[in-house]
């Protein structure tokens, strides 16, 4: 690794915004860096190079992360200032109007920077920004990637799959990400082998479109064929999906998650909206009637699974009886909780110049609408847990206030409890007793 006088190190920091992908490929970043003798800085002081992953999948997303390379520019204006990620993919145009930012770099390349900072023969601030970025859209597989620097993580985040063939009409996300492609089988199942025995409780697989993975190979594989692997390798206690379209939560596959001690009891959803017509607006392959379907068969498959939906609203065209509709829905159904998002025009996608655009001020009240039944929806699955045991990851941190262990129930319930530091990274059941605020409840060692 080429350093600053033969003798020390380059100090590198990563900033990350947006999705668990984004995360697991800061991590990798951090991986490949530290195989290079780089320095991992926390953020804090002085550093050689500020890498700042990107999210745009939002205004707010786009916003915050250039806030985020100008607030780099000026912690360490002597740095090398690194731009990836999707918004880096998108507008790297935009991007280099950022006075002091060095390198734009697009997600295509984004496995490569650390062997372009090695390449670097000196640490020198640009001019203007040298960009690097191919069209996303002609990628086809993923690159190979090693297992990412675990630090504080008790429940590591594994990229399996990446990008997006559907384009709903308002997501940015297939032009950031490229088409839908997969990691081999022999490639996850290696990354899994290598991470560190502690960090092997529990692992979230996701993806951009975790229920596609495998669909790309030739012949095709499943996501379902991949968990029966890992579970027959016997190397992981037990693995948690992240966010699955509702069209790919096969029967097979909730008939494998309902099985014990494996896949978690815990389901994310992209509803987006209730009413038909909205949906069909959004280029979403199914109905309300469907959603409905799938939300009753999970529960009555495992009743106390925790069912997390996603909604946006204000989509263009939203009238009050589609809101109306979307409310009823989610009502009437046996739903955890809600992530909700506002609608946001992302250049480039077809909402983008559809009419009939809602007011920013109604759709904040709609939002905070659903966001009051989504606490209330928490609540009740949080009631119904009492006197029920759970099996729970203890994480290795405590509550700052109370000085309780913390950990993650299967069904996704953040669980506080009493303990030495020996119960750190072990599953153990736990009686749960009381609800302490809307998001932890209090449990009981039941040893």
């Amino acid at each position: 690794m080429m350093n600053k006088d033969n003798k020390n190190p380059f100090k590198v920091t990563v900033t990350t915004l947006g999705c668990k992908v984004n995360q697991f490929e800061s991590e990798s970043i951090y991986s490949e860096l530290h195989k290079l003798d780089c320095q991992i800085s926390n953020g804090n002081g002085i550093t050689d190079i500020n890498i700042i992953n990107t999210c745009t999948v939002t205004g707010k997303a786009a916003m915050q992360s250039r806030q985020a390379i100008r607030k780099a520019v000026r912690d360490n204006p002597h740095a090398i200032i690194l731009a990836t990620g999707c918004y880096a993919q998108s507008e790297p145009d935009e991007l280099k109007k950022i006075e002091g930012l060095d390198y734009i770099i697009g997600n295509s390349d984004k496995h490569r920077i650390a062997q372009i900072i090695s390449g670097l023969k000196k640490l020198q601030k640009q001019s203007t920004p040298i960009i690097i970025h191919k069209n996303i859209l002609n990628q086809k597989e993923m690159p190979k990637t090693i297992a990412p620097l675990i630090k504080n993580r008790t429940r590591p985040f594994i990229k399996i799959q990446d990008g997006c063939n559907h384009f709903c009409s308002y997501c940015i996300v297939p032009y950031t990400r490229g088409p839908s492609r997969s990691m081999l089988p022999d490639d996850v199942l290696n990354i899994l082998s290598n991470l560190p025995k502690a960090k092997r409780k529990e692992i979230v697989l996701t993806g951009i479109h975790l229920g596609r993975y495998g669909l790309d190979f030739s012949p095709p594989d499943s996501l379902l064929n991949l968990l029966k692997r890992i579970k027959q390798a016997n190397i992981i206690d037990r693995i948690r999906l992240s966010s699955m379209e509702p069209v790919e939560l096969t029967n097979d596959l909730l008939h494998f998650i309902a099985e014990p001690d494996f896949v978690c009891h815990h389901f994310h959803i992209p509803l987006q909206s209730g009413d038909k017509h909205i949906l069909k607006k959004m280029n979403r392959p199914y109905d309300p009637a469907f959603f409905t379907r799938l939300i009753n068969k999970i529960h009555d498959t495992l009743p106390d699974a925790a069912i997390g939906v996603d909604i946006m609203v204000g989509f263009p065209g939203e009238t009050e009886e589609a809101f109306d509709n979307t409310y009823s829905l989610i009502s009437s159904l046996p739903i955890t909780y809600l992530h909700v998002f506002p609608f946001s025009s992302r250049p480039g996608t077809k909402a983008a110049s559809l009419p009939n655009h809602v007011n920013p001020h109604l759709i904040k009240e709609r939002r905070n609408k659903l966001l009051n039944l989504g606490r209330k929806k928490k609540s009740a699955f949080y009631a119904k847990m009492i006197g029920k045991s759970l099996d729970v990851l203890i994480e290795d941190k405590r509550e700052s206030s109370s000085g309780k262990l913390t950990g993650v129930s299967s069904n996704y319930i953040r669980v506080l409890v009493d303990g030495d530091d020996s119960l750190k990274n072990k599953i153990s059941s736990y009686r749960i007793t009381k609800i302490l605020n809307p998001d932890a409840v209090l449990g009981e060692s039941m040893t």
